[in-house]
């Protein structure tokens, strides 16, 4: 039985007024990547306004893994909305607020002593690490890298690489910040091999202490596991092992930004799991509390410990009823089954990809790591010539027939998957069949206008 059910248009007449009225009250810059309203979500399945049934491959940019509306985390929010929605954890401590701290400090990897402290927004926790890390070493130095995306506030725009998007017009930024080459597989120059390319990108890292700012300067070094906004990379295991090496020869800190890669997204815990190296600060946020606004850093007690009392925290940083959706999300997203399925859901969209890309020459590379995958779309696949219009018009045409979708990477040309994790395989395939029709669609129209 199909889960996708349009009973108008794609956007429908009660999505548009509501659009409309959207458009009139908020500004331009706050843009939207559909044109469709929501009235309520299950699982996998969003209802719009319209009363038309969409299948959801957005997941909230990732922030549900455990799916909409999770029954448990429902009644959790229920129960505890009946007796605390706020106090502030500044104010005062709270059981919810303690508990997660204390999940978190048990799951992040390293076998050392841990503390965690919550905010708000995956930007929020960023900014926190660094300021953890500069405390810690008392340096001033970030060192980021290309494609990298950590957030839209001052500092993390400065350590955020896309920059039409999200920086033009907005500086000056924050300063200390030095971006380096990402080894980006994918867009190497055909004359070099894959271990070639990754071997100069580590070079080029080493001669950043050299060209650009030395070591003992150096407070942390933020990597994306898998570059999420710059196009779901994973990074290359000897270009993250030389990483972690730089760190302790240096006594950097080694900051791992997991707000997009985490919580069961790639079939481990976290990313990092993948790669047999232990970051010294954990930046979580998304799937962390099943799409309620929860960041988190977890890291080296002695560390996390390096600021003031009083430096760290926020009004509503680990609200009442954010940590006890987060509580359930942690303990669903942690059981084996959970994580086994999210390697089965990633096998199974990946299969659907590769034959796709047997099959139409729009889609150039299929990558990422467990079910966090992105097809990148060219219009030349010897030249890798970024095929953005067309990728729009893949994300448009599956909207309009029931998928929701979203666009990625440094040139807008990635269609990225990020669904719940807990979606059926019959709503894969059907929602991964629409995908495909839409590409196919957008590949005749390129073929015609070509011919014409």
């Amino acid at each position: 039985m199909s889960s996708i059910h349009l009973q108008t248009e794609i956007p429908g007449p009660n999505s548009r007024a509501l659009v409309a009225r959207r458009e009139a009250a908020t500004p331009r810059g706050a843009s939207k990547s559909t044109t469709i309203a929501v009235e309520r979500a299950d699982g996998a399945v969003v209802t719009d306004v319209d009363g038309n049934r969409l299948l959801d491959f957005a997941g909230g940019i990732g922030a549900l893994a455990v799916g909409h509306c999770p029954p448990n985390v429902v009644q959790a929010l229920q129960d505890q909305a009946e007796k605390l929605i706020h106090l502030c954890a500044i104010v005062g401590t709270y059981e919810p607020y303690v508990r997660v701290a204390e999940l978190l400090n048990e799951i992040a990897p390293g076998d050392f002593p841990k503390k965690t402290v919550l905010l708000n927004s995956g930007a929020e926790a960023i900014e926190t690490a660094v300021k953890i890390a500069r405390s810690y070493t008392k340096r001033p130095a970030i060192i980021v890298f290309e494609g990298a995306y950590h957030g839209r506030t001052n500092l993390t725009l400065a350590m955020t690489s896309k920059y039409s998007l999200f920086k033009k017009g907005f500086g000056p930024f924050a300063p200390e910040i030095y971006r380096v080459p990402f080894p980006y597989l994918y867009r190497r120059p055909i004359d070099i091999s894959e271990e070639e390319y990754i071997e100069d990108a580590v070079a080029r890292l080493e001669n950043a202490f050299v060209a650009y700012v030395e070591p003992e300067a150096v407070a942390a070094i933020v990597i994306e596991p898998v570059l999420g906004e710059g196009g779901f990379i994973p990074v290359p295991p000897r270009f993250m092992a030389r990483i972690r090496e730089l760190c302790t020869q240096h006594g950097i800190v080694m900051v791992a930004d997991e707000v997009q890669s985490g919580f069961g997204r790639t079939g481990r815990l976290f990313a990092v799991e993948h790669y047999g190296v232990v970051p010294d600060l954990l930046v979580t946020a998304k799937s962390l509390a099943a799409g309620m606004p929860l960041s988190a850093v977890t890291g080296r007690a002695d560390m996390m410990d390096a600021p003031h009392p009083g430096g760290l925290g926020g009004t509503y940083s680990g609200n009442p009823l954010a940590c006890v959706a987060a509580i359930e999300a942690i303990e669903m997203i942690r059981q084996p089954a959970f994580l086994q399925r999210a390697e089965a859901v990633g096998a199974r969209i990946r299969q659907h990809l590769l034959d796709l890309q047997q099959e139409v020459p729009l889609v150039g590379d299929v990558r990422g790591l467990g079910s966090m995958l992105v097809m990148e779309l060219v219009t030349d696949r010897e030249k890798k010539t970024p095929a953005v219009d067309e990728t729009l018009q893949v994300a448009t045409e599956a909207l309009r027939r029931g998928v929701i979708c979203m666009r990625a990477g440094l040139h807008s040309n990635g269609i990225r998957f990020l669904p719940p994790l807990t979606m059926p395989d019959d709503q894969l395939d059907e929602g991964m069949s629409v995908i495909a029709a839409a590409v196919r669609a957008v590949e005749a129209k390129r073929g015609a206008a070509a011919n014409s």
